[in-house]
């Protein structure tokens, strides 16, 4: 996460303390009042500068023992009160890997673009092809027993880390559920992949790269 100032209080208070014993929040680097206002809402805050979106997941894993692990963005477009629908699975024993899907979901007009949905949608196609497992989404609302994410061996450090997860649990066999999640507008500040073109092209190319990777290193 970097710069989310404006929206990182309100997701971790917004975070159910009932379902959730520890909340961390991964700051790559932030120049604004990220790191502070996290810290003041209640988080356990990790710094890993220019980590990238998926070390700074790898790096909130490293920091906890907790045997179900939930991610979730900063930027107040996933609905923090609906992780306790994700992890109950986990908690019941009935499933192994449970992950949000904004397109099968309620979404607020405008949170997503019709870019984002088509490269969900190919994305699923293509691991569906692969793997047989029906993924519609790359959302990052997820949650994942801490034992079966370990054996995974996730190494993706860019915006392909979700994609990633979600081949490596399907050629895993993992069992594995798709719930409808709702989607927001950003609660404040700029997208750093749909605010501009350059973000855009960028993210787009790390997960196109993951997905080949992955599929090459896992025949």
């Amino acid at each position: 996460m970097l710069d989310e100032a404006e929206t990182i209080a309100d997701v971790v208070r917004a975070v159910p303390r009932d379902v959730v014993a520890d909340v961390i929040v991964v700051d790559g680097g932030s120049t604004d009042e990220t790191v502070a206002r996290a810290r003041a809402a209640g988080a356990r805050v990790i710094v890993e500068a220019r980590s990238g979106y998926g070390g700074a997941c790898l790096a909130g894993v490293r920091a906890t023992a907790r045997p179900v692990l939930a991610f979730i963005d900063g930027d107040g477009s996933d609905d923090p009160a609906e992780i306790p629908a994700l992890v109950a699975p986990i908690l019941a024993g009935e499933q192994d890997f449970v992950i949000g899907s904004r397109a099968r979901g309620a979404r607020q007009k405008g949170s997503m673009g019709a870019h984002q949905l088509l490269a969900a949608h190919l994305a699923g196609l293509c691991m569906r092809a692969l793997y047989g497992v029906r993924y519609t989404d790359m959302c990052p609302l997820r949650a994942i027993r801490r034992d079966a994410l370990e054996k995974l061996g996730m190494r993706e450090r860019t915006y392909g880390w979700n994609l990633e997860m979600q081949m490596r649990a399907a050629r895993a066999g993992l069992r594995i559920l798709e719930l409808p999640v709702h989607h927001r507008v950003r609660a404040g500040g700029a997208s750093k992949v749909a605010g501009n073109l350059r973000g855009s092209l960028k993210a787009s190319w790390q997960i196109a790269a993951a997905l080949v990777r992955v599929a090459k290193e896992m025949r």
